[in-house]
């Protein structure tokens, strides 16, 4: 006999339009759909958005105002817990306001008296001492903490928290897959550009090596898109290429794309190449599978790297935050160069190896993937066990 149904609240950077961040929504969803129905209970979740009308049109669940105390205050009395995660939630490099919203999200849960989760969160860089006692003091108090890697089970315990009381899981989207009805959809091409037409792609993989390209804006001078568009040309002059541009968040990564895009110039299509970008996959199954149809990718969005190694798609990451080195090594990868020092020769170079050697590339890194991808839904079935002991 299953229990009644238990509202979860879930906090998250949710509603932005970042498919990395709304994969993880994605993924925590089916999850705990999954490990609450082994579990024997029901949990129907609540999550705290930006935009709450379109998270519940894309994910078909309940969605408050992240940002409307009155609302949130609600959602949470009326829940019988909250999950806060996955993502890089506790961070100072972006804004430091984005721990202190966080931490108030927890805090007022567990004022109310309800337990609350860390669901494979990448902690850090916190650069603000002052944080360290509050996030102690506050995971002190979880029902359950984990995070997606090592480094951030250390940086926690440089702040007083017990080893023993962190697991360190792999990041949600591990687990993220593609349901067999999801449908891809045919959109428009670009006015004024000759970028190729969706509805083209499965006829350009079987001439042309499909590279998914995944870039953001960081350095100020533009160095590294530009050392990036150089060793593109450059491989373009050896084999036949289709760049896919896959912004994964929306509209930065747009204008990031096509910043290169306009740096590689007719330098892949003198060569026989073609160049297009995904402009509207914004559910992350569509980004998913836009990933999987390549034969290689280039990320510097961390869960364009998680998308690429779920699917099984040889991948090359761009450093500009420790997260990036942290999850290629698991994979048993390095990075091919930082922001801060990336050079044409180097992508070049990795590039032709990747597309030369993708079944080995695979068969070398198949059993850590596959233990990652098994070992996802860990936090999950954490919550829902707690919420089975106490039913």
């Amino acid at each position: 006999m299953v229990a009644a149904a238990q509202k979860i609240i879930i906090s998250g950077y949710y509603g932005f339009r970042n498919s990395g961040d709304e994969a993880v929504l994605q993924s925590i969803l089916n999850a705990l759909r999954k490990q609450s129905e082994a579990a024997g209970i029901t949990l129907t979740p609540v999550v705290l958005s930006i935009d709450p009308e379109w998270t519940t049109a894309a994910y078909g669940v309940e969605s408050v105002h992240r940002m409307k105390l009155g609302e949130v205050r609600k959602a949470i009395s009326e829940s019988a817990g909250l999950i806060s995660g996955g993502g890089s939630l506790l961070q100072d490099v972006t804004s430091s306001k984005t721990i202190p919203y966080y931490l108030a999200i927890i805090k007022l849960a567990q004022w109310m008296g309800k337990p609350t989760f860390i669901y494979a969160q990448g902690i850090g860089p916190v650069n603000r001492k002052l944080f360290h006692p509050l996030i102690k003091s506050i995971f002190r108090k979880c029902a359950y903490v984990s995070v997606r890697d090592e480094q951030s089970r250390l940086l926690l315990q440089s702040m007083g928290l017990d080893k023993g009381t962190i697991d360190v899981v792999p990041d949600p989207v591990m687990g993220l897959t593609l349901p067999e009805d999801i449908r891809t959809e045919t959109h428009e091409p670009s006015s004024g550009n000759a970028y190729v037409h969706d509805s083209d792609i499965s006829n350009l993989q079987t001439e042309l090596y499909t590279v998914g390209i995944s870039v953001r804006f960081w350095e100020q001078s533009r160095k590294e898109l530009d050392a990036l568009a150089e060793g593109l040309v450059k491989v373009s002059a050896e084999l036949p290429l289709h760049l896919r541009f896959l912004p994964f968040h929306h509209s930065a990564d747009n204008e990031a794309s096509r910043y290169v895009m306009q740096k590689l110039g007719q330098g892949v299509e003198e060569h026989g190449g073609t160049v297009s970008i995904c402009e509207d996959a914004l559910h992350p199954q569509q980004m998913l599978r836009e990933v999987g149809q390549c034969q290689a990718l280039i990320g510097m969005r961390l869960h364009s790297l998680i998308y690429a190694a779920g699917r099984r798609v040889p991948l090359m990451g761009v450093s500009y935050d420790p997260k990036i080195d942290h999850f290629l090594e698991r994979i048993g990868c390095r990075p091919v160069g930082s922001t801060a020092a990336l050079e044409g020769d180097m992508v070049a170079a990795g590039l032709l190896e990747l597309l030369k050697s993708g079944e080995a590339w695979k068969r070398e890194r198949e059993p850590l993937i596959a233990s990652l991808v098994e070992e996802a839904e860990a936090p999950a079935r954490q919550v829902a066990q707690y919420f089975r002991r106490k039913g």
